[in-house]
């Protein structure tokens, strides 16, 4: 017999486990972020200032999340754009407004700790090149904090595009079209995660430590029904990816979730469109009417109670009314005249036809909104911050109604940033987590503002204590 006939097969096997072997040996890294909103991105920029080797990864094709969709601000106080600008606030105002908003819910340590780092988040925004320079008012709050672009422009923009240009300049791999399907665990642990990538091949990325910043659940109505059978039928202003993909991976491994049936409806969405119409519009001035034309609210309350009035009056919605002043003033109102969601007209009376709810009734509400604020009357409707007359047209109007817009529940953290066990409050060894992901910082009612101040502080706080692990 052919000893070298029998030895060829033999090699052959050997080289090609040996070839299984190496494709199927897992990558590592010091951490491993999943997801690439501003809580992810901060959270590899942060590990890697700390020495780490990084790698994010991000189940969509193209990166921002939710962050890139938001168009009010980020809140902060005492901060120097607010100094500069000479505008009053302090810490102990934001702090108060956040958990009267929250109606006293939060999580205590963790709100106190979004309003101390909020001004730091805002300058280390400023630091990596973004436009934070206008500050405004948005719904709730008793001061102007909501940082911003110049003249008004959308923020989640403007931070994903310094958040990216960071990360390259620092070398941080983001892997797209990459999602998380299971988590590697070492004892009581995580060391890693199993991932799929496009194509759909599978494979292990073993990590010191793993940040979970997925985002919410408010992008899928099955998900957000199944904790809130209320909101079934709600438009939603998620992005498709924003299906709350850590509730598996939390519920496999016993991580305590909070809050999961607190789903916050904004109360000004576009209700044929999903598209929300920002909260600037009605904190520089604008104002809401019903379908017959008549004010019904104070336009800066807070956003369960906003809904709720909205809901109450004829089909659930109603216009939000603004002038051509206003609207020099919010660039953000420029991309809904240019998705055609806006009906405008050069009298009162003309907008009202437009609009079709009554001229005489619309027309007569105004004269007295302007007359009263004119006047420095007090509201009848308890409208307080910044009201001035709407009296500059040409004059605008968009329909409203509430949308799901933000998962105040989720991964139970502490001050750490660490996710706790369920069965004990501990920390798990290894999971850290940021932004919509997590729940309790903003008990049942989040401020409008301050989901993007939580992102970056919980991001940084995440990727900092992840690469000292």
């Amino acid at each position: 017999m052919n000893k070298r006939k029998l030895l060829t097969p033999l090699v052959a096997g050997l080289l090609l486990t040996g070839i299984f072997f190496l494709l199927g040996r897992p990558e590592k890294y010091d951490v491993l972020v999943v997801g690439a909103g501003a809580a992810g991105l901060f959270a590899a920029l942060e590990a890697e200032a700390e020495g780490a080797s990084v790698l994010v990864i991000e189940k969509m094709p193209t990166i921002g999340g939710n962050t890139i969709r938001a168009t009010g601000g980020v809140n902060a106080a005492e901060s120097e754009v607010q100094e500069k600008l000479g505008i009053s606030d302090s810490l102990e105002s934001h702090l108060e407004d956040t958990l009267q908003a929250g109606h006293r819910t939060n999580n205590p340590v963790l709100a106190e700790i979004l309003v101390e780092h909020a001004k730091e988040a805002v300058s280390r925004l400023r630091d990596l090149g973004a436009d934070l320079e206008d500050v405004g008012y948005l719904a709730g709050h008793s001061a102007p904090r909501t940082h911003r672009p110049t003249g008004g422009a959308p923020v989640g923009t403007e931070i994903v595009r310094v958040l990216e240009k960071a990360l390259k300049e620092r070398g941080i791999p983001i892997r797209l079209e990459t999602r998380i399907t299971g988590l590697i665990r070492k004892g009581d642990g995580v060391k890693g995660a199993l991932v799929r990538d496009k194509t759909g091949r599978e494979y292990r990325i073993l990590s010191s430590a793993l940040v979970l910043a997925t985002g919410g659940y408010g992008g899928s109505p099955r998900t957000f029904v199944r904790y809130n059978p209320a909101l079934a039928g709600f438009n939603t202003t998620n992005h498709p990816g924003a299906t709350g993909d850590y509730i598996p991976l939390a519920e496999d491994i016993g991580a305590r979730m909070v809050d999961m049936d607190q789903i916050q409806a904004h109360p000004t969405v576009e209700p044929d469109h999903g598209i929300l119409i920002t909260e600037a519009l009605r904190g520089n001035g604008g104002i809401l009417v019903d379908l017959m034309g008549r004010r019904f609210t104070d336009e800066l309350a807070f956003r369960d109670i906003l809904s709720a009035r909205i809901l109450e009056r004829r089909n659930g919605t109603a216009y939000l009314v603004f002038d051509d002043r206003i609207r020099r003033s919010l660039s953000a109102a420029e991309k809904y005249i240019q998705r055609n969601l806006v009906k405008s007209a050069d009298t009162p009376e003309e907008l009202a036809g437009e609009l079709g709810i009554d001229p005489p009734l619309f027309s007569g509400e105004l004269e007295s909104y302007n007359r009263i604020h004119r006047s420095g009357l007090d509201d009848p409707y308890g409208r307080s911050g910044l009201s001035i007359p709407l009296d500059t047209p040409p004059y605008y109007g968009i329909k409203v109604s509430p949308g799901v817009h933000y998962c105040m529940g989720g991964l139970a953290i502490d001050d750490h940033a660490r996710v706790l066990r369920d069965s004990d409050g501990k920390a798990i060894p290894g999971l850290y987590a940021a932004g919509e992901a997590t729940g309790g910082i903003h008990g049942n009612n989040r401020l409008g503002g301050n989901s993007l101040a939580d992102a970056v502080i919980f991001g940084r706080i995440a990727g900092r204590e992840a690469a000292r692990k």
